[in-house]
């Protein structure tokens, strides 16, 4: 039976075992270990988006002698999820070594999803691992993360990114330019999967040709906290900012305005951080993700 074989750059040179698996050594000792004794712990890797969670879990189970499932937790994220289809598989019979469940952005699962989850996991804990992926592990309950490994995936250097998005280029036998290359890493850095979808889509008759007039400088989150630093900052001029900027997904303004809220907040950290950690997460379900976003601005002028 041939293998799949995936049109999709980002699927076709997943790696599929830890020496083709970018940055992250120590954690990379730490799992070859248990793979080495054939067995693992109930796992959580916690890390931005793009940088590897989703590979590194699947690349487990594939050098496993396991049965496992794979569930987006961002599609089925309820209490009923837990209880028929993760519930189901933990007391199935298997002729394997051990079962794991991959709850892939496991961040998403209600609160009484992860309180049903907890409890699988205590009772099925002899015959099934699990590993849970999510960007924000503090949204992930405390009786769950006690009940796991907590593994923070780092992204790899923007060299060796993009020395490996090069190298996945030249295998496909395109034609590109260095400065492409570095386009890419800076405005998508550290969403690997964003730079190989990309470069793709820009792929013309084995020639990567990059629009640098639709790709959005990442400047725009500076000019962001310089607004917010004055002493009277403006809403308006913070909406066009961000509107200039011309994108929709904000997840690296969020922690850019977390990592750089001593500039602006003028002693109000803490407010800070709460109003980030609720609009972060209100984001999740907001089909306008400016408004949201806009929203937080509000909040954080507020404070001033």
């Amino acid at each position: 039976m041939k293998s799949k074989q995936h049109s999709l750059w980002v699927e076709k040179y997943r790696s599929t075992d830890l020496n083709g698996y970018v940055g992250n050594e120590n954690i990379k000792k730490t799992i070859q270990q248990y793979l080495d004794q054939n067995d693992i712990q109930n796992f959580i890797f916690s890390g931005p988006a793009g940088t590897g969670k989703t590979t590194l879990a699947k690349l487990i189970v594939n050098n496993l002698d396991c049965d496992y499932i794979y569930i987006n937790a961002s599609d089925e994220r309820g209490i009923d999820t837990i209880r028929d289809k993760v519930s189901g598989f933990a007391s199935a019979a298997s002729f394997k070594s051990i079962k794991v469940v991959i709850l892939d952005e496991a961040d998403f699962i209600t609160i009484q999803g992860q309180a049903a989850l907890r409890n699988v996991i205590e009772t099925y804990s002899r015959t099934t691992r699990f590993i849970l992926t999510c960007n924000f592990v503090e949204r992930i309950i405390d009786p769950l993360q006690s009940r796991c490994q907590v593994l923070k995936i780092v992204p790899p250097s923007k060299a060796d990114i993009a020395k490996h998005v090069a190298s996945i280029i030249e295998k496909e036998e395109v034609e590109y330019e260095i400065d492409d290359i570095k386009v890419l890493v800076n405005q998508f850095y550290p969403d690997l999967r964003k730079m190989l979808n990309t470069a793709q889509l820009s792929t013309q008759d084995n020639k990567l040709i990059i629009d640098k007039s639709v790709i959005v400088s990442s400047n725009y989150m500076p000019q962001v906290v310089k607004e917010l630093s004055t002493s009277k900052p403006n809403w308006k001029t913070i909406r066009q900012i961000i509107a200039n900027a011309n994108i929709s997904d904000f997840e690296g303004l969020y922690r850019y305005l977390y990592d750089n809220a001593s500039t602006y907040a003028d002693g109000n950290e803490g407010m800070v951080a709460i109003y980030i950690n609720e609009y972060s997460y209100q984001s999740n379900f907001r089909i306008d993700k400016e408004i949201n976003i806009m929203a937080l601005i509000a909040k954080l002028i507020e404070l001033k």
